[in-house]
């Protein structure tokens, strides 16, 4: 007997020094962990924008002068209005643009608008330097010592041009802007010089053309990304266009401030033990409801088919930004939460969708992230283990213009069926590096 309570003593000893998932008499213990899945991309004011400096034909920056032309392309979606700004050579600070709102490059109906689009196009006052007779002022870009050197506009409001010289070309006596489809969701503006080379007459019984210059373009969804009428330019770069026609300043603002404002979705997560719980790489979609995220947002049937799945040992959805009272995409800045408990030998897989796209998410690969290395719990930035992934199920359009992509499509499972594999993302467009738009990290609790 004496013998026997030894032995046991001596076990209890040896229990009592161990972790307790070595405790021979438990199963190992789980541990619960907490998984933020994080939108860190930076938010976008503006679609797109750029230059449009060298005339057609043109091998260098210049100005337009009669039957000269400017050209550029862009891609829009529905719902987007186009804003540009050209100097009106012969003056201090004129330029030519359309109102605040822009010009709409669709119509009510989602058709693209194309055409002649003057008539929308007006002669504005950037009220940065006092007026001189245009095609006479010594302080206007063709006959100025420099740039910048006319004396402070007393009314610095920006405002429709004033003919107080009774010499200014009507609008579409000098400029003619059109405007043609090279694709569903693609434009080409043409800005041509329409004048003549006697166009502008001045006080001293001269003739002279009336050059555009180079400019900016913007494509936008909120009014007044250059200007606001009735208020001071705001400092950015008009200025330096509508004086002294260098678009630099104000391109450069607007580069910044302009590309895509990335989405994720909703989405699903797995703990399992066992590989590719929701994909196979280089295999078909297994019609479990990854299309149904990956096009759509919508996890639900992928969550529902995951449940008691083989090897699985609890799964779930995320679908509440932190702090918001409803179900919704992650806009940039907000987060997805989840809690999850596992033990050693467990991975975690989850699936969220790269919004502005047809059919991409973001996921780690089949395998999952381990959650233990070894007995002890992984924490901390796992966001390296993340892909870009191509479920294969709708051809890929233009990220962020295509009329098919959940933010755009006019019902769930439009796009056209690819019947394609499952593979990371390599479809000749561009997007972002996986760090610059999620960030997911794993707490021990």
């Amino acid at each position: 007997m004496l013998r026997k309570i030894m032995l046991f003593s001596l076990a209890v000893a040896l229990i009592s020094g161990c972790d307790k998932n070595d405790n021979p008499f438990e199963p190992d213990m789980k541990t619960m962990f907490k998984v933020t899945v994080a939108n860190v991309a930076s938010p976008k004011m503006f679609a797109s924008s750029g230059t449009y400096t060298t005339p057609v034909g043109a091998s260098s920056p210049a100005p337009l002068f009669p039957g000269d032309a400017f050209e550029f392309m862009f891609s829009a979606a529905p719902g987007s209005y186009l804003s540009f700004a050209s100097m009106f050579g012969q003056s201090n600070d004129l330029f030519y643009a359309p109102s605040e709102m822009g010009i709409a490059l669709f119509d009510n109906s989602g058709m693209q608008v194309t055409g002649d689009v003057t008539s929308q196009v007006k002669l504005w006052d950037a009220g940065t330097e006092i007026n001189q007779e245009p095609g006479l002022g010594p302080d206007q870009a063709p006959r100025q010592a420099a740039p910048n050197t006319g004396a402070a506009d007393p009314d610095n409001m920006v405002r429709a041009a004033a003919d107080d010289f009774s010499n200014l070309p009507g609008v579409s006596d000098n400029i003619k802007v059109t405007i043609s489809s090279t694709s569903a969701t693609g434009f080409k503006v043409r800005i041509e010089n329409v004048g003549t080379s006697t166009i502008l007459h001045t006080s001293d019984g001269e003739m002279a053309p009336a050059p555009v210059s180079p400019g900016v373009w913007v494509v936008h969804t909120s009014p007044a990304p250059l200007f606001m009428s009735g208020m001071p330019d705001r400092g950015e770069g008009l200025e330096r266009i509508a004086e002294d026609g260098d678009p630099t300043a104000l391109a450069k603002r607007l580069a910044m401030e302009s590309g895509l404002t990335h989405l994720l979705s909703p989405g699903v997560w797995v703990v399992h033990a066992t590989a590719n719980p929701l994909f196979t790489e280089g295999q078909m979609d297994m019609g479990k409801g990854l299309e149904h995220l990956a096009e759509d947002g919508n996890p639900t049937d992928l969550v529902s088919s995951v449940m008691g799945q083989s090897g699985v040992a609890s799964s779930g959805i995320f679908n509440t930004p932190i702090g918001s009272a409803m179900p919704s995409p992650a806009h940039p800045g907000d987060s997805f939460e989840f809690m999850i408990t596992a033990k050693p030998g467990n991975y975690l897989s989850f699936a969220t969708m790269y919004a502005q796209s047809n059919d991409l998410f973001y996921a780690p690969n089949g395998m999952g992230i381990s959650l233990f290395n070894g007995k002890t719990p992984v924490t901390g930035d796992v966001t390296s283990q993340i892909m870009l992934w191509d479920a294969g199920t709708e051809v890929n359009e233009q990220p962020g213009v295509g009329l098919n992509q959940a933010p755009r499509q006019s019902a769930p499972n439009t796009g056209t069926d690819e019947n394609g594999i499952v593979q990371m993302v390599n479809d000749g467009f561009t997007y972002p590096s996986v760090p610059q738009v999620i960030k997911v990290t794993i707490e021990k609790q």
